[in-house]
């Protein structure tokens, strides 16, 4: 256990506000007190297990607000479990996940968050909360909602992709969105048009396209925009805010900051295998294609700057992963001659905050904007700020220790997650994690994992503060 009383000294401090060369008091669990470096009151920072950050960046853990640890999908399950999966966020600097509950057709909402607490409980390694897959709404699940709100789960997910899933129709999605706007919850939306996507699906099988891919040929960009378009004007309907996830093409961020500039409550999240990938990979040689089969999919690289711009300008909002890993061997090959059977996810839960530094090194964007997209932003959206996403006196002392120089190679060889191969293997990055600190406790100390099972905790929500 860490003493109650640490103090991190002279490194530079970057919130999504400000960059100081600050030394930072904690004190259990929190974040005590900050002084500039060298002033008598930060001299005055006695007592304690000192951490020296000379050189390092100081920065708030990230908050990845779109994981899906051992999701059942496609006929297997996500290969991190909350015990793998959060060992690995730690070593990439991310604090804190919100994972998705799940809801089954014809089971209540209670059911699936019940489900999803037990296996989480005990075996995390930082600080976890949830949003709830909404796949049956009727009556109950309306009123459920409302109790969901209560106990901090304050955001709900649909489909408008898989039919015979997770799909849900316009009336569903009109009707949830209305109770969202009574009771102040966020609606978060897959906004893909799934049923003109398996008719695209079953025609391109037919003329015998079956290589991974075709999965992005067929859920075309437009399809993509359309039902953007779609699940804006339905929450302007119902009169509620609308979260759209895992954004990945230029049309459909038009859609969004189109509402934006009509004053829309409407917010954007892309990831970083948008920013950083492309239909290049899908395309690779053999089966190989199919490690980059993701929904939304990859798009043709040209999609990149609309997304980079989208975060400069705040028509995108919040940077998430979207992990949901599947091994490559045994899961991914379950596709083998048929696109659609190989299950949609990418790995990336450890590698989302060095990829945006690596952003800030290419001149994509500025080291606030860094953490304003990866830890201010969607501990804003989701209910959790300033308790997570900052440094500030009283703020939960989730903090990484940052070497901005440190060079070091992606790779399946040395990442953490428990899935077989690297969505960024190979690829040389500036920027790494030294020291990781949840609550204070030392998660990752010099490279070396110290953090336990147990140690993360719940953290029921509040709702969307940029609505407030």
């Amino acid at each position: 256990m860490s003493s109650s009383r640490t103090v991190i000294r002279g490194g530079l401090v970057i919130t999504a506000s400000d960059e100081l060369h600050a030394d930072v008091l904690i004190e259990d669990g929190r974040v005590a007190a900050l002084a500039a470096t060298g002033t008598p009151a930060a001299e005055s920072f006695t007592d304690g297990h000192v951490i020296d950050a000379s050189g390092k960046y100081v920065v708030p853990g990230g908050v990845d607000a779109h994981t899906h640890m051992e999701l059942p999908f496609g006929g297997t399950f996500a290969s991190d479990t909350f015990e793998t999966g959060t060992r690995a966020a730690a070593w990439g600097g991310t604090t804190t996940v919100v994972d998705f509950a799940v809801q089954s057709k014809g089971a209540a909402l209670r059911e699936g968050l019940d489900t999803w607490h037990a296996k989480a409980e005990g075996n995390c390694a930082i600080d976890y909360g949830f949003h709830m897959i909404v796949s049956d709404v009727h009556e109950e699940t309306l009123k459920e909602m409302d109790l969901l709100i209560g106990e901090g789960v304050t955001s709900f997910k649909q489909f408008m992709a898989y039919p015979g899933v997770f799909y849900s129709d316009d009336g569903q999605i009109l009707r949830a969105m209305q109770r969202s706007a009574d009771n102040g919850g966020l609606i978060m939306m897959h906004a893909e048009n799934g049923i003109a996507i398996d008719v695209l699906v079953e025609q391109a099988l037919a003329r015998g396209e079956t290589a991974p891919r075709y999965h992005g040929e067929v859920r075309k960009a437009l399809l993509e925009a359309e039902a953007t378009h779609r699940a804006i004007r339905l929450a302007q309907v119902a009169g509620a805010p609308l979260y759209v996830v895992h954004v990945s093409a230029t049309e459909a961020v038009a859609e969004l900051a189109r509402a934006r500039d009509e004053g829309l409550p409407v917010f954007g999240e892309t990831c970083p295998q948008y920013l950083f990938l492309s239909t290049d990979d899908l395309a690779e040689p053999g089966f190989e294609g199919a490690k980059y089969v993701c929904s939304t999919p990859l798009r043709p690289k040209e999609h990149q700057a609309a997304l980079w711009r989208g975060l400069r300008t705040d028509d995108l909002q919040v940077v998430s992963t979207d992990h949901c890993p599947f091994c490559f061997t045994g899961q991914k090959e379950l596709g083998r001659g048929d696109f659609s059977k190989i299950p949609n996810g990418l790995p990336g839960v450890e590698n989302r905050m060095d990829l945006l530094h690596q952003a800030v090194v290419d001149g994509h964007i500025g080291r606030r904007r860094w953490i304003e997209i990866a830890c201010a932003a969607p501990a804003r959206m989701f209910g959790l700020y300033p308790k997570k996403g900052t440094i500030a006196p009283g703020a939960d002392a989730d903090i990484v220790i940052y070497d901005p120089h440190a060079e070091q190679v992606m790779s399946a060889d040395t990442h953490h997650m428990n899935v077989d191969y690297s969505a960024y293997e190979g690829r040389r990055v500036t920027g790494r994690v030294e020291t990781v600190l949840s609550r204070g406790e030392p998660v990752i100390t010099d490279r070396q994992y110290t953090g336990r099972p147990g140690h993360g905790v719940y953290t029921p929500r509040s709702t969307c503060q940029y609505l407030t």
